[in-house]
């Protein structure tokens, strides 16, 4: 192991410690003494709500730590520096100091702010495909079946259920058939007790204005048909014994493809284009493929952990109707990324809009933040009555992100006195989808994020972390605290107008009066 020592300042224009892309098992170490003020984000969306690093001692290894969600190998700096590698890497702030241990990790200081950081990052490493994921998962609200009827869809369920939420007064969106509508983990064929007539039910979903998509996982049940056609075929995760692995996830014990074989994904590809040819689904959820689900002495031809949960992601990306939950270094991708299952907690309802800003950092605008008001089943399962005030406040986040995805039905789930306010969240959202879908195309062309940190845009607010930019004109500030009848809202430099139609200027903090219904937003002048 070789040692590097930055200035002390933190200045160095670069400090290249191997080339980013090699692949060996050579690794570095390097230290960063920190800026004045300096505050950094990136490496996993789950720390989102404990960003930016800084102040307080943090630390994480890529290679091993990604929790249930996104990541990618790229620290930003509100002072304008970044960190990136192609491989994953370990890094720690502590007092002043950043120390980072990899391959080819890199230092660059290409400008003075948290915006110059990330575009002088996307532009390096992670350049935009020009391309986003399908326009309807945007136009319309998404609606899942995985809280309504966990475990349990069917054709006649699901049918009803969107035909529920439409009559009800919701718009046309995309509609999710999640666990168990197949067969078995692997056989991904419909299961013909519950879906007898798949074809039908998608025509008839496709006529009421939806979108169908599935949800699949890479996992292979060992006593399914697929496992006894794919384990001869040398197409299962072997360990470092050389064994098939079963390994266990939250649906049990199962084996997994190995996405490390080209044979392997086609198998997979072909399943999901024969479901797409014979019955109009529109596309997948790609559950699964976590990075805790795979370990380092894998026999699979090279592969690290990290490439198999890119390999996923990249059989996701071929489908214009796609969703992962957990992927790795998908920077400037067309994929929507939705933030991991959330319980339905007040601190869940906070921690919304710092997970979707580092998403966005991490080079993955297309964010969804869940399904209103949680989608963790085994915590929704214990909640005997839902708190509605929650749950609202919930679907106003969600109104104003690039996504929002309904399970639970409002109209079930809600009273008199809070259904309305769901209903104006997405009425508000629907007039603003002219600004949104700009904002979806700035991405696919540029990268830069949808959900703007507000440093992004006005430096010097690092440290609001509860408000948030959608593009550099729009700023959002839900209510996330139970029983709020004020929200305080920081404004940047420049004039801007609120609900009650008054022009302030800023640089000013005000307080704004907020009932249930009330989702404050400021367009700059």
């Amino acid at each position: 192991m070789t040692t590097t020592q930055t200035d002390p300042s933190g200045l160095t224009e670069a400090t290249e410690l191997t080339e980013p892309t090699e692949r060996t098992e050579q690794t570095e170490q390097t230290e960063l003494g920190l800026l004045p003020g300096e505050r950094w984000w990136g490496g996993l969306a789950a720390d989102g709500p404990a960003m930016p690093f800084g102040v307080e001692p943090h630390s994480r290894d890529l290679a091993v730590e990604a929790g249930t969600n996104q990541s990618a190998p790229v620290l930003l700096s509100s002072a304008g520096r970044y960190v990136w590698s192609a491989r994953p890497f370990a890094f720690a702030f502590s007092g002043d100091r950043l120390a980072l241990e990899g391959r080819g990790v890199v230092v660059r200081h290409p400008g003075h702010t948290l915006r110059d950081a990330y575009q002088a990052a996307a532009r390096a490493h992670f350049p935009a495909t020009g391309a986003a994921p399908a326009r309807a998962l945007f136009t319309g609200p998404q609606y899942n079946s995985w809280i309504q009827m966990p475990y349990r869809p069917s054709q006649d369920a699901v049918v009803a259920y969107v035909r529920e939420l439409l009559d009800d007064g919701l718009p046309p969106g995309v509609v999710m058939v999640d666990d168990m509508w197949s067969e078995d983990y692997g056989v991904w064929e419909f299961a013909e007790a519950r879906f007898p007539d798949p074809a039908a039910m998608v025509a008839e979903l496709h006529a009421l204005g939806c979108s169908v998509m599935l949800w699949v996982v890479p996992w292979i049940s060992p006593d399914s048909a697929a496992f006894r056609e794919l384990e001869p075929l040398g197409l299962l995760l072997r360990g470092a014994d050389g064994q098939t692995v079963v390994r266990r996830w939250w649906n049990g014990l199962s084996a997994l493809l190995d996405l490390s074989r080209p044979e392997a994904v086609d198998w997979m590809r072909t399943r999901l284009r024969s479901l797409q040819q014979r019955y109009g689904i529109d596309g997948f959820k790609m559950d699964g493929g976590d990075l805790q689900d795979y370990r380092i002495d894998d026999q699979a031809r090279g592969y690290e952990p990290v490439d198999m949960v890119k390999a996923w992601s990249a059989l996701g990306e071929e489908f214009a109707f796609n969703e992962m939950r957990a992927s790795w270094a998908t920077g400037g991708r067309a994929l929507a990324q939705r933030v991991q299952d959330k319980p339905p907690t007040w601190e869940a309802v906070r921690s919304l809009v710092p997970t979707m800003v580092a998403q966005g950092l991490l080079g993955m605008p297309f964010t969804c933040p869940d399904m209103v008001g949680g989608g963790e089943v085994g915590s929704m399962g214990e909640v005997e009555v839902v708190d509605q005030e929650l749950f609202v406040r919930y679907a106003q986040v969600a109104a104003l992100s690039p996504m929002m995805q309904f399970s639970l039905s409002p109209a079930r789930a809600l009273d008199d006195a809070h259904l309305p306010a769901v209903r104006a969240a997405v009425n508000l959202r629907q007039s603003l989808l002219p600004d949104l879908m700009g904002l979806v195309d700035v991405a696919a062309a540029t990268g830069e994020p949808v959900v703007r940190h507000m440093a992004y845009h006005a430096p010097g607010l690092e440290d609001v972390t509860d408000q948030y930019f959608l593009g550099p004109d729009l700023l959002v500030a839900p209510v996330v605290e139970p029983g709020a009848t004020v929200r305080s809202v920081v404004l940047p430099d420049g004039d801007w107008r609120g609900a009650s139609g008054e022009t302030i200027s800023g640089p000013a903090t005000v307080e704004v009066p907020v009932g249930i219904d009330s989702i404050p937003v400021f367009r700059r002048v």
